[in-house]
C-alpha cells in the first residue's frame, strides 16, 4: 500500500506540472529556518534543483509542519513527507547504523565527521539494505559539531572536575561523565541556561554555536573545548517508493547534492563555532582547552559504550565490528585529506 500511493503521489505530482516538466518534492524539516543548518538544507535543495536544470524543486516544510522530530522517521517511510532530517537519537532501534555517527570516539572535527559518516552510510551495502527494508534511502549528513561542556561556578580542567557536579549531559557522552561522578540532570539545552542561572545546573553538555545562540555565555562563568567527539547521526532521507520513481539522472544529482551538504555545513558551523568562541570570551568566560592525557580518559571510559553498540548492531543483523572499523578507516582517511590539503571551502 505505502508503495502504491508513493507512486500514484508522485505520479499525480508529475502530471499536473507536466507543461513545465518540473516536480515538487516536500521535505520535512523539525527545525526552524535560521541557524548553519537550515542553510545547509536550503542550499541543499538548491543544488538539487540546479543539478535538475529545474526539473526538480524541494519544497521545504520548516518547523514541524508535517512532523515532528519524534515523528520523522515513520512520517517519511510512510510517505507523509517525500524526504525529511531524520535524528537518530530518536530511533535507537531504527536508525542503529546511522548511531555509529552519535559514538564517543575520538572524532571532533565537524567536516570530517561528516565525511566519515556520508561515506559510510552510502556505500555499505546492509546500511542500505536495513534502510530499504524500513521504506528508507539515505541521502546526506549532518552533524552537531564537536560536544564540549560550559559551567557556571566550577571548570573542567580533568576528567575527574565534573565528579559531584551537577551536568546536564546526553547519549554515550553524558554516560561518561555520569561514569566520573556527575550528578546528571535530564534537560533540553534550551532550558540549560535557566538551569545554570538557578543553581539546577553546575555545567551543561553543549556545542559552541549553541551557546551563543542560546545567550548561554550569560551564565557561564568556563567552557572547556574537550576536542573528543560529536553528535552526527542526523541527515536527510528519502521514501525508498518517491525515490526508485525518480528517473536515475535525478536520483544521481539527489545523492551529488547529499554529499555536497557536507562541505556546506562543515564551512558554516566551522565559522559559527570560531565566533562563538570568541563571543564566550569577549564576555568574560574563561575558555579552557582539555589536556590531550585528560581527553584520553573520556575516550577510554567511552569504550564501554562503543563495544555495547557494536553488540547492538550485530544482533540487528549488521556488521558492528565491520561497520565500526570501516568507520575509523574513514575518519583517518579524511583528516589526512584535511592536513594534506585544507578544507574544501578553502582549497
Amino acid at each position: 500500500m505505502k508503495k502504491t500511493l508513493a507512486s500514484a503521489t508522485l505520479a499525480l505530482c508529475m502530471a499536473t506540472t507536466a507543461l513545465s516538466a518540473q516536480t515538487t518534492l516536500i521535505l520535512g524539516e523539525a527545525g526552524p529556518n535560521r541557524g548553519a543548518r537550515a542553510v545547509a538544507t536550503q542550499a541543499f535543495a538548491d543544488d538539487v534543483t540546479a543539478r535538475t536544470n529545474g526539473d526538480l524543486v524541494i519544497d521545504i516544510q520548516w518547523g514541524g509542519a508535517l512532523f515532528k522530530a519524534d515523528a520523522a522517521l515513520q512520517g517519511v517511510s510512510d510517505g507523509v513527507a517525500d524526504l525529511g532530517t531524520i535524528i537518530g537519537v530518536y530511533f535507537p532501534q531504527e536508525m542503529i547504523a546511522y548511531g555509529i555517527a552519535d559514538l564517543p570516539l575520538l572524532n571532533a572535527d565537524a567536516w570530517v565527521g561528516m565525511r566519515a559518516t556520508d561515506e559510510l552510510m552510502r556505500t555499505d551495502p546492509i546500511i542500505a539494505a536495513n534502510l530499504a527494508d524500513q521504506d528508507l534511502v539515505y541521502l546526506g549528513t549532518f552533524t552537531t559539531s564537536a560536544v564540549n561542556i560550559g559551567c557556571k561556578g566550577a571548570a573542567i580542567r580533568t576528567a575527574e572536575d565534573v565528579s559531584g557536579l551537577k551536568v546536564r549531559g546526553v547519549g554515550a557522552y553524558g554516560d561518561v561523565f555520569r561514569d566520573l561522578g556527575a550528578n546528571m540532570v535530564a534537560m533540553s539545552i534550551y532550558d540549560a541556561y535557566q538551569g545554570m542561572d538557578t543553581g539546577l545546573l553546575d555545567c551543561s553538555q553543549g556545542y559552541s554555536y549553541a551557546v551563543a545562540a542560546l545567550k548561554q555565555q550569560e551564565v557561564m562563568t568556563s567552557y572547556t573545548l574537550m576536542n573528543w567527539g560529536q553528535v552526527g547521526a542526523l541527515g536527510i532521507f528519502m521514501n525508498k517508493y518517491a525515490y526508485d520513481a525518480l528517473p536515475p539522472e535525478q536520483q544521481t544529482a539527489m545523492n551529488d547534492a547529499g554529499v555536497g551538504m557536507a562541505d556546506t555545513l562543515g564551512e558554516l558551523i566551522t565559522a559559527d563555532n570560531d565566533a562563538a568562541v570568541q563571543t564566550m570570551k569577549d564576555a568574560g568566560v574563561e575558555v579552557i582547552e582539555l589536556d590531550a592525557a585528560e581527553r584520553d580518559k573520556l575516550v577510554e571510559r567511552g569504550a564501554p559504550y562503543i563495544d555495547a553498540w557494536v553488540e547492538q548492531a550485530t544482533a540487528a543483523g549488521l556488521d558492528g565490528a565491520g561497520m565500526l572499523d570501516s568507520y575509523r578507516a574513514l575518519l583517518a582517511k579524511y583528516t589526512e585529506e584535511r592536513d594534506a590539503q585544507g578544507y574544501p571551502w578553502t582549497r
